[in-house]
């Protein structure tokens, strides 16, 4: 009998989060894992998921702030509803993102099954109230880099490092490689094949560095006049802080009279290999990236990357191998970067091809699954 696992996540939306778990829900064997997900409600994670073989349900509730008390976040209705929920559908084991924490640990009490958190982010701070609950009601914390965990322990970490587990997440070769057609964004953008052109794919929000893809832009702009660079995202999760950030980034786009013409805004793009595809030049300006699934997708399909030296890129890739790394906050190190890649076919070649490889050794969804596998098992090993 394949053991049970309940995924709950508060956001609904697709980001990069979303990304790393439907990989994972992809890339798991089914002849070992039944594969669950509750979600506040439907939206694009769990239609995905759905279309993945995975069941789906949907819990109302409100994910936690960063400051919650666990004593009293656990005792919430959505907790018990949890649990109902695992008791229904024979729970082996129960994964989780930040911001159902409590719940799923109270769940995961009343039921005595062994609860994973996969940390994700760097930004949640842990208070003085929460630090018992992180180090003894999680059976299992696995962070998604190296930056990830050690930001979050912090500089004195209050728990021993060894007990948070890295394992890098990956994506499916099968799925991201070279043979992809950029057709049919260079169509969109009504450009030929021969046009030197740059890519960014990011959600709408400051962290993301919209601002510095343009500034950069502009110097790119200044040495290459026939370059072009195009941007796909949106606001994926309809916050309104970020919304505001949108909407200036657009202004200054189109009030700026050499990105009017040069830069396109997509918005949400269905299938983003094709925006990858149709790049020569894969660009990431984040201001920090706890991972950067579009790293791992650019390389797999064998698309040289420029980004930000910072966070997880700064693991993942190889600086002068399969791109470039800059210092954060630098417009002038990424154009001077995106030049030397537009002009230089080869060494473009040169860096797909080592960045795809990279990824075939250490970033497959498969490899990653099957670490995380091994984990869901040895906590339903131990629970018994």
């Amino acid at each position: 009998m394949p053991h049970t696992l309940l995924f709950i996540s508060a956001y609904t939306g697709l980001g990069g989060g979303e990304s790393v778990q439907l990989n994972l829900m992809a890339a798991l064997d089914r002849s070992r894992f039944a594969l669950h997900l509750a979600t506040p409600r439907d939206g694009g994670l769990p239609q995905a998921a759905r279309a993945l073989g995975a069941t789906t349900h949907v819990v109302p509730y409100r994910g936690v702030p960063t400051w919650f008390l666990p004593p009293v976040w656990m005792r919430l209705p959505v907790a018990r509803r949890l649990a109902a929920l695992a008791r229904l559908i024979g729970a082996d084991a129960i994964h989780t993102d930040y911001h159902s924490l409590p719940f799923a640990v109270a769940a995961g009490r009343a039921c005595r099954i062994p609860v994973i958190w996969n940390a994700m982010g760097w930004w949640f701070p842990v208070h003085a109230w929460q630090r018992r609950f992180f180090r003894e009601q999680i059976a299992q914390i696995v962070a998604i880099t190296r930056a990830v965990r050690d930001r979050w322990l912090g500089a004195e970490p209050f728990m021993p490092r060894e007990r948070v587990r890295v394992i890098v997440p990956g994506v499916d070769p099968d799925v991201f490689h070279p043979g992809i057609s950029g057709a049919p964004v260079r169509e969109r953008l009504g450009i030929g094949s021969d046009v030197p052109l740059v890519g960014m794919i990011a959600r709408f929000q400051h962290v993301k560095g919209h601002d510095v893809f343009q500034a950069m832009a502009r110097r790119v702009l200044d040495r290459m006049p026939q370059a072009r660079f195009v941007v796909a995202g949106e606001n994926v999760f309809g916050v309104s802080k970020d919304e505001a950030y949108k909407q200036a980034i657009l202004r200054a786009a189109r009030d700026d009279p050499a990105l009017s013409a040069a830069l396109t805004y997509l918005g949400f793009w269905e299938d983003a290999r094709e925006v990858i595809a149709a790049s020569d030049v894969i660009v990431c300006p984040s201001r920090f990236e706890s991972l950067g699934m579009v790293h791992l997708e650019s390389m797999a399909m064998a698309r040289p990357m420029v980004s930000m030296n910072n966070g997880g890129p700064a693991e993942t890739v190889l600086d002068g191998v399969t791109g470039f790394l800059v210092p954060p906050e630098d417009p002038d190190a990424l154009a001077e970067r995106v030049v030397a890649l537009l002009r230089d076919p080869a060494l473009r070649a040169r860096m797909g091809a080592a960045g795809r490889e990279r990824v075939l050794a250490h970033y497959t969804a498969a490899g990653y699954a099957q670490q995380m596998a091994a984990v869901f098992e040895g906590a339903i090993a131990a629970r018994g």
